[in-house]
């Protein structure tokens, strides 16, 4: 039931390094190409304001943690490897890549943008991380494009007397991007094209292609290795420059996060994941100190080490995802505790929704929700909001 957010990146820039400090798994991490081999999937976290305080109660997590009042709620992250130049065309990983690559709903690319390594992934001086956000757009675009292009084909070569809504022939050839011949069909028109694919040239199949990719594939570019001066200036220039207004971008340290969770857990600082200080409290050499001292530097003009913003910039700007809290409007107790889920949903989603994430026994025997802030009843075609605690009147209970 949890989201998968897919971490992509050309070999060397730091990605395993990303993945091991959102997971605490222990993924080879190295400066040298396909350091991941196969995709590597682990638990992360994003951040959501705990509702338990609000009703004077102490949650008790039945996955995640909670932490002075913030939740961890559990999302997958994926560690894909062999992004190369030609992965479409079978370079690297190929196709491999591709495949685990759509079993994700979001994608975090980690770019170097201290420009100290290559398009290959190997060092270098002063590359433009320009090239390594493009390439991947291009990388998948000519994808989305190969496989619109078979769906077209197979429109064209339909027996007359069988046609289909060109919607509903790419749908179902596009159906592992996840979009529906009404997503197809919106895209087609929000393009400015017509209903027929004879009338769409060269150039409208690419950007149609591109248009379905940003819509069923979206991404969050993190900025990594922002902790040099070569990285802060590339950000500024990137993110100022208006062909990258589409992307979402989160200035990073992946070393310093994983840096300062191995000290947490060796008992040298007290650090909680996405905050934007640490609290030293065991003796630590003078080099240590020195090294502390620059995360420190960093986390204070940027708000945290970006790993955890990057994963929650995903789930909950990107993919618009809202938090619902499973409660009761009498505040009943039992021997399991008390808030113990935190469910991520799709934006828009129902009290109806709801109950059949949870279980298809309880959505069947809906009667309504109990708002249980306002203790106001609400219907099975509500639209809720993030962080909403809803109590599920069902005339079934949920079977195993």
């Amino acid at each position: 039931m949890s989201y998968r957010i897919g971490l992509v990146g050309k070999p060397s820039v730091g990605k395993s390094t990303f993945f091991n400090a959102a997971t605490m798994n222990d993924v080879p991490e190295g400066a040298y190409p396909f350091t991941t081999i196969d995709p590597s999937v682990g638990e992360a976290y994003v951040r959501v304001p705990c509702a338990a305080p609000e009703f004077d109660e102490t949650c008790t997590p039945s996955v995640g943690v909670c932490t002075e009042g913030t939740r961890f709620v559990p999302v997958r992250l994926v560690d894909v490897a062999g992004l190369v130049p030609g992965a479409h065309e079978g370079r690297g990983l190929g196709n491999q890549f591709l495949s685990d690559l759509n079993e994700t709903d979001v994608l975090v690319h980690v770019v170097d943008f201290s420009g100290t390594t290559d398009i290959e992934g190997e060092p270098t001086e002063g590359h433009d991380p320009r090239e390594d956000i493009d390439f991947l757009e291009e990388e998948l675009d000519a994808w989305y494009l190969d496989v619109l292009e078979k769906g077209i084909d197979k429109h064209g070569t339909r027996y007359h007397g069988a046609e289909a809504a060109i919607e509903e022939d790419l749908a179902e050839q596009l159906s592992a991007f996840g979009i529906t011949p009404d997503g197809v069909k919106q895209t087609i028109l929000a393009e400015g094209l017509e209903l027929d694919a004879d009338s769409w040239d060269a150039a409208d199949r690419e950007g149609l292609a591109r248009e379905i990719r940003k819509r069923t594939k979206p991404m969050v570019v993190a900025a990594n290795k922002m902790d040099t001066p070569e990285a802060q200036r590339n950000f500024e220039e990137i993110t100022s420059d208006p062909d990258y207004d589409h992307l979402t971008f989160v200035p990073a340290s992946a070393h310093a996060e994983k840096a300062l969770k191995n000290a947490d857990e060796a008992g040298a600082v007290d650090y909680v994941a996405g905050d934007d200080d640490f609290e030293i409290r065991a003796d630590v050499s003078a080099e240590q100190r020195e090294g502390l001292d620059r995360i420190g530097t960093f986390l204070e003009e940027y708000g945290g080490t970006g790993v955890q913003s990057c994963l929650e910039a995903a789930v909950f700007d990107v993919l618009g995802c809202i938090a619902v809290f499973p409660g009761s409007a009498n505040g009943p107790r039992d021997e399991k505790g008390v808030f113990r889920d935190c469910f991520l949903l799709p934006e828009g989603s129902t009290t109806e929704d709801f109950a059949y994430h949870i279980h298809s026994d309880i959505g069947e025997g809906l009667l309504h929700g109990i708002d249980c802030r306002s203790d106001r009843q609400v219907g099975k075609d509500h639209a809720l909001s993030h962080r909403d605690v809803i109590e599920l009147v069902s005339t079934k209970q949920a079977t195993a």
